[in-house]
């Protein structure tokens, strides 16, 4: 199955995904960015990437691996990839922080890159992730317009909030010890194997149906 850790910069997501997949057998974990990020990129590069990564967790699948990928790319994205409903299991997590703390992060990671309308715009693609993570029918546009032709959106933009397969969890990881929070991705983890294997994981194979 794929595993997302989704979410905006400086959230924590690849710390978490390495630390937890550490913990854990049958599991390969990867970082959405490692090959490589072009200059100029947009959505139609985020969104080949995106079926890129499917395709790896499928790879995994057919091995008995399940796939931890940590990256920005969020439920309604993955659910449009158009290898998505090959896949045995998808469950998100978004992993989140206050805007304070992120903004200090970026600072600390990357002194003098992001001037002050690049930080906003980090900080409006975590909030964005906040209400999208809740409910579909949230801008959906900010992910659509100009996507890769590709994309199967029609998959879930007529669903609505209390669609049981929409569902990500949260994880703030604000003002929280790294290790708890990788406590928490763990359980995250095990309890999302569990329901696929008790057939109670929403997005389990069949889900578009």
């Amino acid at each position: 199955m794929l595993l997302k850790l989704t979410g905006s910069s400086c959230s924590g997501k690849t710390t978490l995904a390495y630390a937890a997949a550490a913990r854990i057998g049958k599991i390969a974990v990867h970082d959405f960015d490692e090959l490589g990020v072009p200059k100029g990129v947009d959505r139609h590069w985020r969104h080949r990437m995106t079926e890129m990564w499917v395709r790896r967790a499928l790879e995994y699948q057919e091995r008995g691996i399940d796939l931890l990928l940590s990256g920005q790319s969020p439920l309604g994205e993955v659910l449009a990839a158009p290898s998505a409903p090959l896949l045995d299991g998808i469950a998100v997590c978004l992993v989140d922080v206050a805007d304070p703390v992120r903004r200090a992060r970026l600072a600390e990671r990357d002194p003098g890159r992001w001037d002050s309308p690049a930080v906003d715009a980090f900080l409006g693609w975590a909030e964005w992730h906040r209400k999208h993570a809740l409910d579909p029918s949230h801008r959906p546009d900010v992910i659509i317009d100009d996507s890769w032709p590709e994309m199967a959106w029609r998959r879930w933009t007529g669903w609505n909030a209390g669609d049981l397969r929409w569902h990500t969890q949260l994880l703030d990881t604000t003002y929280r010890p790294v290790t708890e929070s990788v406590d928490q991705v763990e359980q995250w983890i095990t309890e999302q194997r569990n329901a696929l294997q008790t057939g109670r994981l929403p997005l389990r194979h069949g889900w578009t149906s």
